[in-house]
């Protein structure tokens, strides 16, 4: 199968290119499962049932979210009846929503999704490795085999560890959170496909997403300034993984790069432009 994992897509500006991208780049790839990290839809935190709704209906499976993901006060009752939207794994237990679902589409081989949050830098949460632990169980009740992670943490450092934890037990594990693209997609040892960060779906043309002008006076000042999403130097950041569906295991994953022309803000942003880096075993 090949599986289709969109980075942290954020406000306007990610959307737009997600919307004017994707059906055209999944047609063209002939992928199987869509997968998008919707943590930054909603102008840079969070995300709202109408934007959740407006992406399932491109077409696709499942959006995972991160630390933003309570961020919007509609989430909690729309995520707890809603299981393709995905809330980390191991959040404490009570909290609503779902961080494992398995997908089934037509005589494809059902693609398990599952979510986790790192805690290095970010707010203390349940271990995520512990929660990988239980993520393989469930794979295993589900008797599903392949099965992509989104690790949504700020430390290269975890991302890689937990990479190298679930190696042999997952078909791939891609990091999200820090809206940087890495460059180190790789198969592991065991068979799992691995990149530390997947990269922001949204404006270029800002700190992370955000206005220069807004964001760089809180290095400068060590104020809190308001944070407001940036509109330009606009690129889709994904990553395909082909997975053999017998086996579970990772034979290529391969980065994607979309971008928006410039002063077209309103046009669509051509697959043409894709620029692909390739790893295969």
């Amino acid at each position: 199968m090949r599986v289709l994992f969109v980075g942290d897509v954020l406000g306007k500006a990610g959307r737009r290119i997600l919307e004017s991208s994707l059906p055209e780049l999944v047609q063209r790839r002939g992928c199987d499962y869509v997968i998008v990290n919707g943590e930054n839809t909603a102008s840079g935190r969070g995300i709202t049932p109408p934007i959740a709704d407006s992406i399932f209906r491109l077409g696709v499976d499942a959006i995972t979210t991160g630390d933003h993901v309570w961020d919007c006060k509609d989430i909690p009752p729309y995520i707890q009846r809603e299981d393709r939207l995905l809330r980390a794994y191991n959040f404490p237990n009570g909290v609503p929503g779902v961080g494992f679902t398995v997908l089934r589409k037509g005589n494809h081989a059902p693609l398990a999704v599952a979510h986790l949050c790192g805690r290095v830098f970010m707010t203390p949460i349940d271990s995520p490795f512990q929660a990988a632990d239980c993520i393989v169980d469930e794979m295993a009740a589900a008797n599903v085999r392949c099965c992509l992670v989104d690790f949504h943490a700020e430390a290269t450092s975890e991302k890689q560890a937990l990479g190298r934890y679930l190696d042999g037990r997952v078909s791939a594990v891609v990091g999200t959170h820090t809206h940087v693209p890495t460059a180190d997609e790789m198969i592991l040892p065991g068979g799992t496909a691995y990149l530390t960060d997947v990269g922001m779906t949204g404006p270029y043309a800002s700190i992370i997403g955000m206005k220069i002008e807004n964001a760089l006076p809180r290095f400068l000042y060590a104020t809190h300034t308001k944070l407001e999403p940036a509109k330009e130097d606009v690129r889709l950041c994904a990553v395909i993984v082909e997975i053999d569906d017998e086996t579970g295991k990772a034979f290529s994953i391969e980065r994607i790069r979309i971008v928006e022309p410039p002063n077209e803000s309103d046009s669509a942003a051509g697959v043409d432009d894709v620029t692909i880096r390739e790893f295969r075993i």
